[in-house]
């Protein structure tokens, strides 16, 4: 008996040792807990023991040896994962994951700043662990290196966050760094003003820094990235509006509405409001689950529309 429960402490934090190593080599995505099979990472609820002498029946249950059967099968409601970390949603269903539409415009030049300005949604009626991300922002077409951003957030990303709305600004990905300044909460109804200004003197096509500026007008707060580096890109890539998501498995994961609306302001090197940008819509193919999804713009209204 001494023996057994001396080999019993010991595999205690042994066993917590295995977990502590599983945990540190899985990829960073996949949550804490989830257990590695052939196939993958699942939740441990979404894992089952078949003994000698059960048969899994076509709807899922189980037929025991001694004749009974179960009365209902089980459900995974936890998605998994592959064994990069790619997620894939619970009873295979498909994800969105990326962009799924956007307005944009380009110049031969260079443009000197935006600034937007949109109302926060309502929050979606299903929290399936979903992120999405609505925002305008600066690329070089030519050299697509970064992106500058003011994001409004649903979800939770590097930054923070969670099943809630909130606020920061991004420069991705200049030496494959991820730069976000500090998250802050905002609220449903309340109006954001996002921007991206040079920090040159106008007509300058190659600035080396930029303000990107995110506030929530009806708190009164802000975040930024101020004198955030271009690298010598040519910010000549304009997005206007930009819907992107994660994890998304079903319509109710967007908001309870219909679209968000920006107004839009773009003015060229020269800091000079360009009155007629000529936007371009674009709407990524192949998008599943499909809910509806929309795009309207004139000069200065841009909307990325879906049906939840």
């Amino acid at each position: 008996m001494k023996t057994y429960i001396a080999r019993l402490v010991f595999m205690i934090p042994l066993i917590g040792l295995v977990a502590l190593a599983q945990d540190a080599v899985r990829p960073p995505q996949v949550p804490p807990g989830y257990v590695i099979t052939p196939f993958g990472y699942f939740h441990p609820s979404c894992t089952r023991f078949i003994a000698d002498g059960e048969t899994v029946l076509a709807d899922g249950r189980i037929a025991h040896a001694d004749g009974s059967v179960d009365t209902v099968a089980p459900v995974c409601d936890f998605p998994h994962y592959s064994p990069q970390g790619s997620l894939i949603a619970a009873n295979g269903k498909p994800v969105t994951n990326g962009w799924v539409e956007y307005i944009s415009v380009v110049t031969s030049s260079s443009y000197g700043k935006i600034a937007t300005s949109w109302v926060t949604p309502p929050a979606p009626t299903v929290n399936n662990g979903q992120t999405l991300f609505f925002f305008p922002g600066f690329e070089d077409i030519n050299n697509v290196q970064s992106i500058v951003q003011p994001v409004l957030q649903w979800g939770a990303s590097s930054a923070g966050g969670g099943a809630y709305w909130a606020l920061a600004s991004w420069n991705c990905c200049l030496a494959g760094i991820a730069d976000y300044s500090r998250l802050i909460n905002v609220s449903v109804g309340d109006t954001i003003v996002g921007s991206i200004t040079s920090n040159c003197s106008p007509g300058s096509p190659s600035c080396a820094t930029w303000n990107v500026v995110s506030q929530d007008k009806t708190k009164g707060t802000k975040t930024g990235l101020m004198k955030t580096i271009s690298n010598g890109q040519i910010w000549n890539w304009a997005f206007g509006a930009v819907m992107e998501v994660y994890g998304v498995v079903q319509c109710t994961d967007y908001p309870a509405n219909t679209g968000v609306t920006f107004t839009v302001h773009l003015y060229d090197q020269n800091v000079a409001l360009i009155s007629n940008p000529g936007w371009t819509k674009t709407q990524i193919s192949g998008i599943s689950p499909s809910c509806g999804f929309s795009l309207t713009s004139t000069a200065t209204k841009e909307t990325v529309g879906y049906t939840p």
